[in-house]
């Protein structure tokens, strides 16, 4: 799922692209991406654009006329920009915005169709689709700690409920945590004060070093091969690979859709964490430690 650094480079690039030009025509290839009824779609053709804003992982295309435009990228929804006179990208093509000098195209890979896109009207129906996140890159160290330790969850957990921070997913809370050299499992309740302000700076760090790395890496052209998996990334998707900061095997736990990659030896003091479908499977024979792997 792309994440606060991918769409904020999305959204300035379209920002420099489409603000201050009309929406021709708005065409829906899926009968499913539009999940609102009123306004109709139609609404929106003929206004110009007033801004382009980040929503925690959402982005917002603003209309005159107090319309707004929500696109939800998901797990598998991206963005294309195509010269007007292109062929859209075949079947994975949900919706098409055709602007005057280009066309922006929203795709969506795979079968499993969760990409959305509503069109509002009004801030307060705006307001509606914001979570509630703690804007890290916005917030000083004590508003983080407060939020943080709100409730107690898993710091993985936590970094990634978006009702507490904003933008942050599966991959760069991986990254956040590698950094921080904190257990995915630690609880937020039981963190020492020296433990939350070192989360704190990661975060920020991550973040930003990210979203500057996408910036350098889309240039002038769109954003192209957005994707949750990097090879710079220290542990998200290098499961095996040797650490960054020791050498050791990436591990990691898989559940659901989704996976934690972590550094055994750099934050859980060595121990590997039990991976559920793994350690049942191989009961005795499931190593406790990062050690015992040889």
């Amino acid at each position: 799922m792309p994440e606060l650094p991918d769409i904020t480079v999305y959204v300035e690039h379209l920002e420099r692209r489409i603000r201050g030009q009309p929406l021709e025509r708005v065409r829906l290839l899926s009968p499913f991406v539009l999940r609102t009824a009123v306004p109709p779609i139609s609404e929106a053709e003929g206004r110009t654009v007033r801004g382009v804003a980040r929503l925690g992982k959402r982005i917002v295309i603003e209309l005159g006329g107090e319309l707004y435009l929500v696109l939800h990228l998901m797990i598998a929804g991206r963005l294309r920009w195509l010269a007007r006179k292109a062929k859209l990208p075949g079947r994975i093509t949900l919706a098409a915005f055709e602007f005057p000098d280009g066309v922006l195209a929203f795709t969506e890979a795979g079968t499993r169709k969760r990409a959305s896109l509503h069109l509002l009207k009004g801030r307060e129906a705006l307001a509606a689709h914001n979570p509630g996140g703690l804007e890290v890159l916005e917030a000083d160290s004590a508003s983080f700690a407060q939020r943080l330790v709100a409730e107690n969850h898993t710091l993985k957990r936590a970094l990634t409920d978006p009702r507490l921070f904003s933008g942050i997913g599966n991959a760069y809370s991986d990254e956040i945590l590698h950094r921080a050299r904190l257990s995915p499992f630690a609880q937020t309740k039981k963190l020492g004060a020296d433990e939350v302000e070192r989360l704190y700076h990661a975060t920020r760090a991550t973040l930003t070093e990210w979203t500057e790395r996408l910036r350098d890496q889309a240039a002038d052209g769109f954003p192209e091969h957005v994707t949750a998996f990097r090879p710079e990334m220290a542990v998200h998707g290098r499961f095996g690979k040797p650490c960054p900061a020791c050498g050791a095997p990436v591990q990691r736990i898989v559940y659901a859709e989704n996976e934690t990659n972590y550094c055994a030896r750099c934050q859980t003091g060595g121990v590997i964490l039990a991976d559920r479908a793994l350690s049942r499977l191989l009961k005795a024979s499931w190593p406790r430690s990062i050690d015992e792997l040889g």
